[in-house]
């Protein structure tokens, strides 16, 4: 029996992007289309098949400790950062402005997807949704830049709509425009 079932919600790829240097900017660069390898997007500051744990897994391990990289992708939907930008009293989010690797569009309640979900292309390219991305303090900055004043509002009006975190479990090529099937484990929620 599979683990994982295909659903009918299908997410057009909005938006692609790379944040080549956070520590010089937490903007990403706008692409068309990208390669990826199980170590991620090449030239990418999330990039690795490891990566030193932060403060999301203190509980876990001392903060630096070298970790599976399950933080390849940062994942938002248009739909959420839509309501992201409401909830900021402005018209839209730059998905540039918030370190975005990938946008989808029209997969309901993103970015409370079960984790171990596949987003899956044509090619085959499948990425692993590891969890939801909670939202940081490190967009405000830029968000102020474009838009001032507004960026200390982010993190509220992301809470319970950051999106997800990824990695890659199939390389293959993502594009602008394409679809991603999304397929969900096929078990029961947990229950305490």
């Amino acid at each position: 029996m599979p683990a994982l079932k295909p659903t009918d919600y299908t997410g057009r790829i909005a938006w692609i992007g790379r944040v080549a240097d956070r520590t010089a900017s937490l903007v990403a660069e706008p692409l068309s289309e990208v390669a990826v390898s199980y170590a991620g997007i090449a030239g990418e500051e999330h990039a690795g098949l490891t990566r030193p744990s932060c403060s999301r897994v203190v509980a876990q391990y001392p903060k630096g400790t070298e970790i599976r990289n399950v933080r390849q992708f940062s994942v938002l939907s248009v739909e959420e950062l839509a309501a992201i930008a409401a909830k900021m009293g402005v018209e839209r989010i730059d998905p540039a402005w918030v370190g975005a690797s990938l946008v989808v569009e029209g997969i309901p309640d993103f970015t409370h997807l079960p984790p171990s979900s596949r987003l899956q292309g044509p090619d085959g390219v499948a990425l692993v949704v590891d969890m939801e991305n909670r939202p940081c303090h490190l967009p405000a900055k830029v968000i102020d830049a474009h838009l001032p004043g507004v960026g200390g509002r982010f993190k509220a009006a992301a809470q319970g709509r950051r999106g997800v975190t990824a990695w890659i479990e199939r390389e293959g090529v993502l594009r602008l425009g394409e679809m991603l099937r999304l397929h969900v484990p096929d078990q029961r929620g947990w229950r305490p």
